[in-house]
């Protein structure tokens, strides 16, 4: 049975870097050949897609967060990491880690994923 699971902060101020770990068990990210994903759902707002990491590495990011993503992973502890810089009140959201195949890329549309966090509150906020 594959679980994930989001770890991090609940209170980032603004101008600061938000940084969210997803823990995978069940699967090996470094082999499973998903796509594991980052999306939020900011309040009263649709799910947004905001990048992936290959089990290849190679990585993949929404241009409408003007390269303010990155997305790195740690295969010897079978998490990946989301960051996100210059955190505004706009970045305030439930954040949710996932893992799909090709067919889920650049999608939010959680039919797509295979695989789905609980989801984690962030909240951005002087």
């Amino acid at each position: 049975q594959v679980q994930l699971q989001e770890s991090g902060p609940g209170l980032v101020k603004p101008s600061q870097t938000l940084s969210l770990t997803c823990i995978v068990s069940g699967a090996t990210i470094r082999t499973s050949a998903y796509y594991w994903t980052w999306i939020r759902q900011p309040p009263g707002k649709a799910l947004e897609w905001m990048g992936a990491i290959h089990y290849s590495g190679n990585t993949y990011y929404s241009p409408s967060l003007n390269g303010r993503t990155s997305i790195s992973r740690d295969t010897s502890k079978n998490q990946f990491t989301l960051q996100l810089s210059s955190v505004t009140p706009e970045d305030t959201a439930v954040y949710y880690c996932a893992g799909g195949t090709s067919r889920s890329l650049y999608k939010f549309d959680r039919n797509l994923y295979d695989y789905w966090g609980q989801g984690t509150q962030v909240t951005v906020s002087s």
